[in-house]
């Protein structure tokens, strides 16, 4: 089916590039500022590495409902996804591992730190302002976990003057309701953020009969949330910001035992909360300070049989100094450290509950003329896993005025969770940590007519932690090595803004042994993606293909699931500048797929929402 579905797709992606070209940065505008790539802020031009931003308004015209199904558009991104709308999602960033992607609340580090994984599926798209995206080793400015890449999401943050209330509120197929509403506010001195948002859906049945686990139910899915935000700069530059993002859900999931004696109705009640803060300051013109604190957690109380069964609770304490020095123009020295305490709670007994990472690092970024560099350096020091030096080093050059080059090198490194580690009857604590080191090489256009780019990249990883069927444990696979290229193309054509990428990768276990050569469980080889969006007066349409080739479920290779493609169409009407009523038809074709074995995914659904937001 990959073959079938993905080689025209490649075709219809090297046509458009005949006629229209992508954006250097995808989705962003040139001049947007981003900050995850280096920790202070450039325009996504400056950048060296592959970034993708999704402003507000982006994420309000994709018509997306969560988090992971506007990520699944970016090149290199698939997930895989326990049976719909709020289940376990697990997210694969150019071949590496689910957790080897670090991710960020406004600055702060959240995620589990028993399975390693954040739950976006939870997150609140609708109390997002941003979401950054940067794909490549990162290890060396933020530590253990980024070898896949970063991705930060900032909550809505008041602009402008006065008060500007928005809303919203919609419905779907499977009794899906979804709303928001909250209101901001900015001035020259201060700014605010108050929102709620809520989601609630009968869901689908996650299992299919005959699959392990299987009740006959439809499996549901209730959300609800709240982000605050609010900040201030005083007469002498000094400039607070906090914030606070708390979702609470409720989980229905299929987890009958083989009996059929004990599982029925299982159901989980989770929370996540990120509450930070910050201060910068400029104590000399050209040096400029940051220091932030932040804490998240995740927890998860989950039930059997009308009864109480366990218990999750993990908290992640973090605080970080940051120093921006100004050499001369062009030229910036950063140095900082951080420390990052995680503990995990609960019903169940680890033999290790906490441990602290410290980690100091730098980074010296140059532009001159035609040339711009970034070298970056930093040593970690883990309570349980030793000293971990990693270092990035990236090189731009623009061959003319519109064609730019670059390349980079990174290393980076990712400590075993505490499930891997420690889970009773699951847990390997002779487990090593994982190290990587990445090769990446990018050319992209910029012309009157669209904009491209290319990414080539070949990571190899150390010590991957994977299950191993055969010891029923997490082991360490001695190397991986993933080899991909990107293709980001995409203009205006005909009144259509277009925008398509096309990932293929090679992500092979290349340990020896009875698994050498196969592919690393559940990386599609081949990712697709094509949007076009026209406006009409009043009315906007739109519709987005998006295609995944042939994966493999695990290391053995013996259990296959099918590539696959779904159609979404979209449409608006804008009653008047700050009223506007939506509707898409998602998975139109009604596809029947899998991204993990054994668990449904959606099929055609129909939904209608109106929006508010005061200008």
């Amino acid at each position: 089916m990959s073959k079938s579905l993905l080689a025209p797709a490649a075709v219809v992606l090297c046509g458009v590039s005949c006629i229209s070209l992508a954006h250097a940065a995808e989705h962003a505008q040139l001049n947007d500022q981003v900050v995850t790539a280096t920790r202070t802020a450039q325009t996504a031009e400056q950048s060296l590495a592959a970034v993708t931003v999704f402003e507000r308004a982006q994420i309000e015209q994709s018509q997306a409902t969560s988090v992971p199904e506007l990520l699944k558009t970016v090149p290199g991104v698939s997930f895989a996804n326990n049976g719909g709308p709020g289940k376990s999602t697990s997210l694969f960033m150019r071949g590496t591992e689910s957790d080897h992607v670090l991710v960020l609340i406004d600055g702060i580090k959240i995620g589990s730190a028993t399975s390693g994984g954040a739950a976006l599926q939870d997150l609140p798209l609708e109390l997002i302002e941003r979401i950054e995206v940067v794909r490549g080793p990162r290890s060396s400015l933020y530590g253990s976990e980024a070898i896949g890449g970063v991705i930060q999401i900032f909550t809505r943050k008041g602009a402008g003057q006065g008060a500007k209330p928005f809303f919203s509120a919609g419905y779907g197929t499977h009794d899906s309701y979804t709303g928001s509403a909250g209101v901001s506010a900015g001035s020259d001195r201060g700014w605010y953020s108050l929102g709620v948002a809520s989601a609630d859906t009968d869901g689908i049945n996650v299992k299919s009969p005959g699959t392990s686990g299987y009740e006959d139910d439809a499996d549901g899915y209730r959300n609800l949330s709240a982000s605050l935000r609010g900040g201030y700069r005083f007469d002498n530059g000094l400039e607070l910001d906090a914030n606070l993002l708390q979702a609470k859900s409720h989980n229905d999931y299929d987890q009958v035992n083989r009996a059929r004696t004990r599982g029925f109705n299982a159901n989980a009640d989770g929370e996540s909360k990120v509450l930070g803060g910050r201060a910068r300051f400029s104590p000399l013109e050209p040096w400029q300070v940051t220091l932030q604190a932040g804490r998240s957690e995740d927890k998860s109380d989950a039930y059997l049989d009308g009864t109480f069964n366990s218990r999750f609770d993990t908290r992640r304490d973090s605080v970080s100094w940051q120093n921006d020095l100004s050499l001369a123009s062009g030229h910036t020295l950063t140095l900082g450290a951080d420390h990052q305490r995680d503990e995990v709670n609960g019903s169940t007994a680890y033999a290790e509950d906490s441990r602290d990472n410290n980690g100091m690092f730098a980074q010296y970024l140059g532009d001159v003329g035609r040339h711009a560099w970034q070298v970056a350096l930093r040593r970690d020091d883990n309570q349980q896993f030793g000293k971990h030096d990693t270092g990035n080093i990236g090189y731009g050059y623009a061959l003319t005025d519109w064609l730019r080059a670059t390349l980079s090198y990174g290393t980076a490194f990712k400590a075993p969770t505490f499930n891997e580690l420690y889970f009773p009857g699951y847990g390997n604590p002779n487990l090593d940590a994982e190290t990587s080191a990445s090769l990446e090489a990018g050319l992209a256009g910029q012309h009157a007519w669209g904009h491209w780019a290319v990414n080539a990249f070949r990571t190899r990883i150390d010590d991957l932690i994977a299950y191993d069927s055969s010891i029923e444990a997490p082991a360490n696979i001695d190397e991986a090595r993933i080899r991909g290229v990107e293709l980001v193309l995409g203009s205006q054509l005909l009144g259509m803004d277009w925008n398509a990428n096309y990932t293929l990768m090679e992500p092979e276990n290349r340990a020896g042994g009875g698994n050498d050569g196969n592919e690393l469980a559940r990386r599609a080889k081949q990712l697709f993606n094509l949007d076009l969006d026209r406006r009409l007066g009043a009315f906007s349409v739109g519709a987005s293909l998006h295609a995944e080739g042939q994966r493999y479920d695990d290391l053995a290779n013996t259990k296959e699931l099918s590539g696959y493609a779904t159609l979404d169409l979209r449409g608006e009407y804008r009653i008047n500048p700050e009223w506007r009523l939506q509707t898409r038809v998602a998975n139109l074709l009604d596809a029947d797929y899998e991204t993990a074995e054994g668990y449904n995914q959606p099929g055609q659904a129909v939904y209608f929402s109106v929006r508010y937001q005061a200008l």
